[in-house]
């Protein structure tokens, strides 16, 4: 159905289409791959990860709480995304629906700024576990956990709604195909003849409110850290503290740097393919979260002592 406004022809949507990769189709044949294997792997690690902190009592801690809500974000986000750009790559279903459009477009600004914050909470755990150990026991608290997943929780959720609201709120007359393997509100607003600015604005204010302040943060504490560490001279305490921080760091600068990319990308897309920042897009959801439990795995003793007892209880 369309509508005639002021000499434009507006389309009343029931449904957009996912129009991916059209100047590199080849892209889909060998992407589809090591997506769908990136895809289990963040699904699997993510389900152990979780499933040993719920069933080893040593692991019920405010930090491996936090690990949780982390994990359980990353599935949240990988199930919102991924299969329905599988579905695109191999049964060519690029059709979603106007209220499924809107709702992954906002679970995925949401959830993503969760992601960040939990690292920022996690940081300022690292950062009290090191610079006032003694006090330790009475900051981070299983209160605490709750309060900071509260406000993980209000303050994101308040901060991206408005974004899906914005552009559900637009008028289409450019059809309803969206140049994206996802519901991407910059790739939305492209189909729309109103003024987007407002959209536009506000997701630049939102993102750089919600990623610039946890990653100024973030970076605050390591400063802190770094400085308590330096100044350690017990014989291997340093070595011991930097360990303890060395699997957030590197998933914190992973989760930063990727992003950082896509956004340079979209800034300098005279030079780049358009297929580009749809990758890094697509990639941004499922890498970290395929990471994030190896990692930890790998460098948290204690996570990985756990998963081998359950493995062990298993057989």
């Amino acid at each position: 159905m369309t509508t005639q406004q002021n000499g434009t022809v507006f389309i009343e949507i029931s449904d957009f289409l996912l129009n991916c990769f059209v100047r590199s189709p080849s892209w889909q044949v060998w992407l589809s791959f090591p997506l769908s294997l990136l895809f289990l792997l963040a699904l699997v690690a993510n389900a152990i990860l979780l499933m040993t902190i719920r069933l080893e009592a040593s692991l019920h801690e405010p930090l491996y709480y936090l690990l949780s809500f982390l994990s359980l974000l990353d599935i949240i986000v990988c199930l919102t995304v991924i299969p329905k750009v599988l579905a695109i790559f191999w049964f060519d279903l690029r059709s979603i629906s106007f209220s499924a459009c809107f709702l992954q477009m906002f679970i995925m600004n949401c959830f993503l700024s969760m992601e960040s914050c939990i690292f920022m909470i996690m940081a300022y755990d690292r950062y009290v576990a090191i610079c006032h150990p003694l006090r330790y026991p009475s900051i981070i608290t299983d209160q605490f956990v709750i309060k900071a997943a509260i406000f993980v929780l209000v303050r994101n959720v308040l901060i991206t709604l408005p974004i899906p609201v914005l552009s559900a709120r637009l008028n289409f007359c450019r059809g309803n195909i969206i140049e994206n393997c996802i519901c991407a509100n910059m790739y939305v607003s492209r189909i729309s003849c109103d003024d987007v600015t407002i959209n536009r604005l506000y997701q630049f204010v939102a993102g750089w409110t919600l990623l610039g302040s946890d990653l100024i943060l973030i970076f605050l504490s390591y400063t802190l850290i770094l400085q308590a560490v330096l100044r350690l001279k017990a014989e291997g305490a340093m070595t011991k503290a930097l360990s303890t921080c060395g699997s957030h760091f590197i998933l914190i600068l992973f989760f930063s740097t990727i992003l950082l990319v896509f956004v340079l990308t979209l800034v300098a897309k005279k030079n780049v393919s358009p297929d580009v920042p749809v990758l890094l897009n697509v990639l941004h959801h499922v890498i970290p979260a395929a990471l994030n439990p190896i990692v930890y795995g790998v460098r948290t003793q204690e996570i990985k002592q756990g998963i081998q007892r359950l493995l062990k209880k298993g057989w």
